[in-house]
């Protein structure tokens, strides 16, 4: 069995009001009369109060433009080369700020064993991996893997990975690291894909430290790993490479289909733990929107309360990807260290294209 023993984050230097991005997209896509004021309604309603991008346009003037042309209509629009680059520029200095915040006080970089890196939103080979153990010095027979374009749910995925190199290995340290630069792949074209993802992302890195559970460091346990598809949502949820950028499908038919489907593989992946949903003490759901965590507490019959940290993150942060849900499991994690005498068990679960549900259930080592 494998444990989580520390979780760390960091966010870009530039931080964003949502009413900020709204007035920078207004213009951008050269709205008329009520489409403007439909795209101010959903701004509004977002729940989102703030977001960070390496970006510093979004609440700038335009003469400070440092990513966008300086023109009325963003043209030359930035290409996919341009957007490469400055994921190059910015995730591997992202990302080390999120491994420090991980690392400090619970292990030394020497001793990771294991790195995985998670992203959908920049490739480069040698890539995001090799830069990270050049930064922090890791052993140079590290061994190293990345997860790719999974999108939301792509942390949990990692952290299934990083159990079964526990498991097989008593001595495994294991780092994961997901780092997120979405802003990077606004689209200008007003389609409801693109509008939605202009509303709701931002960029984020999280790392998190995985063991074996003999390891000296106090942890959450890592019990239970489980996953279904709903074809019926592969078109509802995508990621393609276009080359003005990385374009999401992101159907407003995914709330709907979350809530039919949702308790059902909640029930499933609970029946596989041995347990029942009165023994959850806490729900790490990814918030992937508002209407998003609105569908999983109706399917589960959740009061809002419930799900209080992922509607934090939301508002402090947007939807950073495959680091947002470990945004919310830090926040439990700092409240388990603080209840240390509680039962805690923690279902967790985040989505994706496909369209893909991941869990995991985390508990206390007192169980």
């Amino acid at each position: 069995m494998s444990k989580i023993i520390s979780i760390g984050t960091a966010v870009p230097a530039w931080k964003h009001r949502q009413e900020d991005i709204l007035q920078f997209m207004l213009p951008a896509y050269s709205l008329t009369g009520t489409e403007e004021r439909k795209l101010r309604f959903l701004y509004h309603q977002s729940a989102i109060s703030t977001r960070h991008s390496v970006i510093p346009d979004y609440s700038r003037p335009v003469s400070e433009w440092k990513f966008y042309p300086q023109t009325e209509n963003l043209d030359p629009f930035p290409s996919l080369e341009t957007r490469m680059q400055w994921y190059q520029r910015y995730a591997a200095p992202l990302s080390v700020d999120a491994v420090r915040d991980c690392l400090q006080g619970v292990h030394s970089s020497k001793q990771i064993t294991h790195l995985i890196t998670v992203s959908c939103t920049g490739m480069s080979a040698p890539g995001l991996d090799l830069q990270l153990i050049e930064l922090l010095d890791l052993n140079k027979n590290t061994w190293r893997s990345s997860v790719n374009f999974m999108g939301c749910y792509a942390a949990i995925h990692a952290m299934k990975m990083a159990d079964a190199f526990c498991k097989s290995d008593p001595q495994a340290r294991v780092l994961i690291v997901c780092t997120e630069l979405c802003t990077l792949h606004f689209q200008r074209e007003p389609t409801p894909d693109n509008i939605a993802s202009s509303l709701l992302f931002a960029d984020g890195s999280a790392a998190v430290m995985i063991t074996a559970d003999d390891d000296e460091q106090p942890g959450l346990l890592l019990t239970n790993f489980y996953s279904e598809i709903i074809p019926k949502g592969k078109k509802d949820m995508a990621w393609e490479l276009s080359s003005s950028g990385f374009q999401m499908t992101l159907s407003n038919y995914i709330p709907e289909l979350l809530s039919e489907d949702f308790e059902n593989l909640t029930l499933r992946a609970l029946q596989q733990a041995s347990l029942n949903k009165e023994a959850i003490t806490g729900w790490c759901i990814h918030p992937g929107g508002k209407r998003i965590l609105e569908a999983i507490a109706k399917s589960c019959g959740l009061q809002q309360h419930a799900l209080e940290e992922s509607y934090d993150v939301l508002r402090q942060y947007g939807n950073m990807s495959s680091a947002t849900i470990l945004f919310v499991l830090k926040q439990q994690m700092q409240q388990w260290r603080n209840r240390p005498a509680e039962n805690t068990c923690i279902f967790g679960a985040g989505f994706g294209p496909g369209l893909t549900m991941e869990t995991f259930i985390a508990k206390d080592q007192l169980q």
